[in-house]
Protein backbone atom coordinates (compact mmCIF):
# COMPACT_ATOMS: atom_id res chain seq x y z
CA UNK A 1 0.00 0.00 0.00
CA UNK A 2 1.03 2.96 -0.73
CA UNK A 3 0.65 4.73 2.27
CA UNK A 4 2.57 2.36 4.27
CA UNK A 5 5.39 2.70 2.16
CA UNK A 6 5.17 6.55 2.54
CA UNK A 7 5.22 6.09 6.08
CA UNK A 8 8.14 3.16 6.83
CA UNK A 9 9.89 2.82 3.65
CA UNK A 10 8.48 -0.50 2.97
CA UNK A 11 5.07 -1.67 1.20
CA UNK A 12 4.78 -4.25 4.58
CA UNK A 13 5.27 -2.82 7.82
CA UNK A 14 6.40 -4.47 11.28
CA UNK A 15 5.20 -2.49 13.90
CA UNK A 16 6.33 -2.91 17.46
CA UNK A 17 5.03 -1.70 20.86
CA UNK A 18 6.44 -0.41 23.99
CA UNK A 19 4.50 -1.23 26.72
CA UNK A 20 4.91 2.41 29.03
CA UNK A 21 5.38 1.57 33.03
CA UNK A 22 2.58 3.40 34.82
CA UNK A 23 2.52 6.64 34.09
CA UNK A 24 1.55 9.96 36.84
CA UNK A 25 -2.02 9.63 37.89
CA UNK A 26 -2.42 6.07 37.55
CA UNK A 27 -3.34 2.91 39.97
CA UNK A 28 0.22 1.57 39.33
CA UNK A 29 1.95 4.95 39.61
CA UNK A 30 5.81 4.86 41.34
CA UNK A 31 6.88 8.06 41.30
CA UNK A 32 9.91 7.85 39.04
CA UNK A 33 9.30 9.18 35.65
CA UNK A 34 13.14 8.55 35.24
CA UNK A 35 12.54 4.85 35.03
CA UNK A 36 9.60 5.13 32.52
CA UNK A 37 11.76 7.12 30.64
CA UNK A 38 14.97 4.71 30.51
CA UNK A 39 12.53 1.28 29.85
CA UNK A 40 11.04 3.00 26.92
CA UNK A 41 14.21 4.63 25.48
CA UNK A 42 15.58 1.38 25.69
CA UNK A 43 12.81 -0.49 24.75
CA UNK A 44 12.45 1.65 21.17
CA UNK A 45 16.50 1.29 20.67
CA UNK A 46 16.61 -2.41 20.67
CA UNK A 47 13.07 -2.38 18.15
CA UNK A 48 15.18 0.23 15.83
CA UNK A 49 18.54 -2.03 16.30
CA UNK A 50 16.34 -5.82 15.42
CA UNK A 51 15.25 -3.86 11.86
CA UNK A 52 10.87 -2.56 13.05
CA UNK A 53 9.77 -0.18 10.45
CA UNK A 54 7.91 1.80 13.15
CA UNK A 55 6.91 1.74 16.90
CA UNK A 56 4.02 2.79 18.97
CA UNK A 57 4.23 3.85 22.66
CA UNK A 58 1.41 2.41 24.91
CA UNK A 59 0.35 3.27 28.23
CA UNK A 60 -0.69 -0.11 28.81
CA UNK A 61 0.63 -0.02 32.69
CA UNK A 62 -2.06 2.69 33.13
CA UNK A 63 -4.70 -0.17 34.07
CA UNK A 64 -7.27 0.26 34.86
CA UNK A 65 -7.83 2.41 32.01
CA UNK A 66 -10.04 5.46 31.33
CA UNK A 67 -13.27 5.44 29.70
CA UNK A 68 -12.48 8.46 28.14
CA UNK A 69 -9.92 11.17 28.37
CA UNK A 70 -7.20 9.40 29.95
CA UNK A 71 -6.14 12.04 32.37
CA UNK A 72 -3.67 14.85 32.51
CA UNK A 73 -0.42 12.72 34.06
CA UNK A 74 -0.73 10.25 31.19
CA UNK A 75 -0.75 13.05 28.38
CA UNK A 76 2.69 14.63 30.33
CA UNK A 77 3.54 11.70 30.87
CA UNK A 78 3.70 10.32 27.42
CA UNK A 79 4.52 13.20 26.05
CA UNK A 80 7.49 13.26 28.02
CA UNK A 81 8.35 9.79 26.98
CA UNK A 82 7.54 10.37 23.87
CA UNK A 83 9.81 13.29 22.95
CA UNK A 84 12.85 10.97 24.57
CA UNK A 85 12.34 8.33 22.62
CA UNK A 86 11.59 10.74 19.18
CA UNK A 87 15.05 11.82 20.41
CA UNK A 88 17.10 8.29 21.06
CA UNK A 89 15.49 6.61 17.66
CA UNK A 90 14.76 7.35 14.01
CA UNK A 91 11.70 5.14 14.10
CA UNK A 92 8.21 6.54 13.05
CA UNK A 93 6.59 6.97 16.22
CA UNK A 94 3.25 6.26 16.49
CA UNK A 95 0.90 7.04 20.11
CA UNK A 96 -1.78 4.84 21.39
CA UNK A 97 -3.99 6.62 24.28
CA UNK A 98 -5.84 4.05 26.29
CA UNK A 99 -8.23 3.00 26.59
CA UNK A 100 -9.51 5.14 23.44
CA UNK A 101 -8.14 8.68 23.72
CA UNK A 102 -7.63 9.41 20.08
CA UNK A 103 -7.75 13.50 21.35
CA UNK A 104 -4.99 12.93 23.64
CA UNK A 105 -3.27 10.98 21.61
CA UNK A 106 -3.00 13.71 18.39
CA UNK A 107 -1.70 16.13 20.88
CA UNK A 108 0.93 14.33 22.41
CA UNK A 109 1.88 13.20 18.60
CA UNK A 110 1.71 16.70 17.92
CA UNK A 111 4.14 17.70 20.84
CA UNK A 112 6.69 14.75 20.04
CA UNK A 113 6.54 14.58 16.08
CA UNK A 114 4.63 11.29 15.89
CA UNK A 115 3.58 10.36 12.60
CA UNK A 116 0.64 8.18 13.46
CA UNK A 117 -1.65 6.82 16.35
CA UNK A 118 -3.74 4.15 17.00
CA UNK A 119 -7.53 5.02 18.29
CA UNK A 120 -9.27 1.87 19.54
CA UNK A 121 -12.93 3.12 19.05
CA UNK A 122 -12.69 5.53 16.74
CA UNK A 123 -16.36 5.12 15.24
CA UNK A 124 -19.85 3.68 16.76
CA UNK A 125 -19.61 2.49 20.65
CA UNK A 126 -18.45 -0.91 21.85
CA UNK A 127 -19.08 -2.30 25.57
CA UNK A 128 -15.67 -2.64 26.70
CA UNK A 129 -14.46 -3.42 30.51
CA UNK A 130 -14.33 0.37 31.00
CA UNK A 131 -18.09 0.30 30.40
CA UNK A 132 -19.49 1.51 27.03
CA UNK A 133 -16.81 3.65 24.86
CA UNK A 134 -18.01 5.50 22.18
CA UNK A 135 -16.01 6.92 19.18
CA UNK A 136 -15.36 11.20 18.19
CA UNK A 137 -14.22 10.23 14.71
CA UNK A 138 -14.59 14.14 14.39
CA UNK A 139 -13.55 15.50 17.10
CA UNK A 140 -10.17 13.36 16.51
CA UNK A 141 -9.92 14.47 13.33
CA UNK A 142 -10.66 18.29 13.75
CA UNK A 143 -7.78 18.35 16.11
CA UNK A 144 -5.35 16.42 13.35
CA UNK A 145 -6.69 19.44 11.30
CA UNK A 146 -5.54 22.11 13.85
CA UNK A 147 -2.38 20.35 15.41
CA UNK A 148 -1.06 18.21 12.96
CA UNK A 149 -2.37 17.87 9.85
CA UNK A 150 -0.82 14.63 7.95
CA UNK A 151 -0.68 12.80 11.04
CA UNK A 152 -2.38 9.54 10.45
CA UNK A 153 -4.97 7.61 12.55
CA UNK A 154 -4.82 3.66 12.90
CA UNK A 155 -8.31 2.54 13.42
CA UNK A 156 -9.21 -0.58 15.09
CA UNK A 157 -12.30 -2.56 14.00
CA UNK A 158 -14.14 -4.69 16.54
CA UNK A 159 -11.45 -3.82 18.82
CA UNK A 160 -10.54 -6.61 21.26
CA UNK A 161 -11.59 -6.74 24.60
CA UNK A 162 -14.94 -5.07 23.45
CA UNK A 163 -18.29 -6.00 21.46
CA UNK A 164 -19.59 -3.42 19.22
CA UNK A 165 -23.23 -1.81 20.36
CA UNK A 166 -24.00 -2.11 16.60
CA UNK A 167 -25.90 -4.49 15.00
CA UNK A 168 -24.00 -3.97 11.74
CA UNK A 169 -21.15 -5.96 10.18
CA UNK A 170 -17.49 -5.76 10.31
CA UNK A 171 -17.15 -4.66 6.83
CA UNK A 172 -19.51 -1.82 7.81
CA UNK A 173 -17.26 -0.22 10.34
CA UNK A 174 -14.76 -0.79 8.46
CA UNK A 175 -16.10 1.09 5.80
CA UNK A 176 -17.08 3.79 8.41
CA UNK A 177 -14.12 4.08 9.97
CA UNK A 178 -12.59 4.82 6.96
CA UNK A 179 -15.13 6.77 4.31
CA UNK A 180 -17.32 8.76 7.31
CA UNK A 181 -14.52 8.71 9.99
CA UNK A 182 -11.20 9.28 8.30
CA UNK A 183 -8.99 6.34 9.10
CA UNK A 184 -5.57 5.91 7.05
CA UNK A 185 -5.38 2.61 8.29
CA UNK A 186 -7.56 -0.11 9.49
CA UNK A 187 -6.34 -2.87 12.35
CA UNK A 188 -7.72 -6.34 13.13
CA UNK A 189 -6.99 -7.85 16.36
CA UNK A 190 -8.20 -10.87 18.41
CA UNK A 191 -10.79 -11.21 20.98
CA UNK A 192 -7.89 -10.26 23.77
CA UNK A 193 -4.59 -8.92 24.21
CA UNK A 194 -1.76 -11.22 22.78
CA UNK A 195 -5.09 -13.40 21.39
CA UNK A 196 -4.43 -14.03 17.14
CA UNK A 197 -6.53 -12.72 14.83
CA UNK A 198 -9.16 -14.41 12.28
CA UNK A 199 -7.62 -14.76 9.19
CA UNK A 200 -11.34 -14.44 7.45
CA UNK A 201 -12.01 -11.64 9.30
CA UNK A 202 -8.73 -10.17 8.22
CA UNK A 203 -9.47 -11.11 4.34
CA UNK A 204 -13.19 -9.54 5.19
CA UNK A 205 -11.97 -6.25 6.06
CA UNK A 206 -9.85 -6.40 3.56
CA UNK A 207 -12.21 -7.07 1.00
CA UNK A 208 -14.91 -4.31 2.02
CA UNK A 209 -12.42 -1.42 2.09
CA UNK A 210 -9.80 -2.22 -0.55
CA UNK A 211 -8.33 1.61 -0.03
CA UNK A 212 -6.82 1.33 2.86
CA UNK A 213 -4.41 -0.50 4.21
CA UNK A 214 -5.11 -3.57 6.72
CA UNK A 215 -2.71 -4.27 9.67
CA UNK A 216 -2.71 -7.30 12.20
CA UNK A 217 -2.51 -5.75 15.78
CA UNK A 218 -2.68 -9.05 17.99
CA UNK A 219 -1.45 -12.65 18.84
CA UNK A 220 1.17 -12.94 15.88
CA UNK A 221 4.22 -15.05 17.13
CA UNK A 222 7.05 -15.90 15.71
CA UNK A 223 5.65 -19.01 13.97
CA UNK A 224 2.66 -17.12 12.33
CA UNK A 225 4.55 -13.62 11.19
CA UNK A 226 5.61 -15.29 7.84
CA UNK A 227 1.91 -16.41 6.90
CA UNK A 228 -0.27 -13.54 8.51
CA UNK A 229 2.09 -10.68 7.14
CA UNK A 230 1.44 -12.17 3.52
CA UNK A 231 -2.25 -11.40 3.55
CA UNK A 232 -2.01 -8.13 6.20
CA UNK A 233 -0.06 -4.80 5.03
CA UNK A 234 1.05 -4.87 8.09
CA UNK A 235 1.83 -6.16 11.76
CA UNK A 236 1.62 -4.38 15.34
CA UNK A 237 3.13 -6.63 17.67
CA UNK A 238 3.63 -6.32 21.53
CA UNK A 239 3.70 -9.08 23.46
CA UNK A 240 6.01 -11.41 21.25
CA UNK A 241 8.73 -9.35 21.56
CA UNK A 242 8.29 -8.35 25.73
CA UNK A 243 10.46 -10.58 28.42
CA UNK A 244 8.45 -14.12 28.48
CA UNK A 245 6.40 -12.79 25.53
CA UNK A 246 4.24 -11.37 28.25
CA UNK A 247 2.16 -7.96 27.73
CA UNK A 248 3.45 -5.23 29.76
CA UNK A 249 7.10 -6.04 30.19
CA UNK A 250 10.92 -4.70 28.73
CA UNK A 251 11.31 -5.78 24.88
CA UNK A 252 13.51 -8.73 24.45
CA UNK A 253 16.28 -7.82 22.34
CA UNK A 254 16.43 -12.00 21.02
CA UNK A 255 12.44 -12.38 20.65
CA UNK A 256 12.35 -8.54 18.55
CA UNK A 257 15.98 -10.05 16.00
CA UNK A 258 13.74 -13.32 15.99
CA UNK A 259 10.17 -11.44 14.94
CA UNK A 260 12.20 -9.18 12.10
CA UNK A 261 14.14 -12.40 11.12
CA UNK A 262 10.54 -14.53 10.89
CA UNK A 263 9.21 -11.58 9.31
CA UNK A 264 11.57 -11.14 5.93
CA UNK A 265 10.62 -14.64 4.68
CA UNK A 266 6.74 -13.13 3.72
Amino acid sequence: MKMIDELFGRPKCLIGVAHLMPLPGSPGWGGSMKEVVDRAVSDARILEAAGFDGMILENFGDAPFARGFAGRGAVAGMASVGACVADAVELPLGINVLRSDGRSAVAIAAAVGARFIRVNVHVGAAVTDQGIIEGDAMATMLDVRNMIPGLAVFADVFVKHAVPLSGGTMEQAAADAVRRGGAAALIVTGAATGAPASQSELERVKAAVPEAPVLVGSGVTVDTISRILRAADGIIIGSAVMSDGRAGGPVDRDRALAIVGASRTA
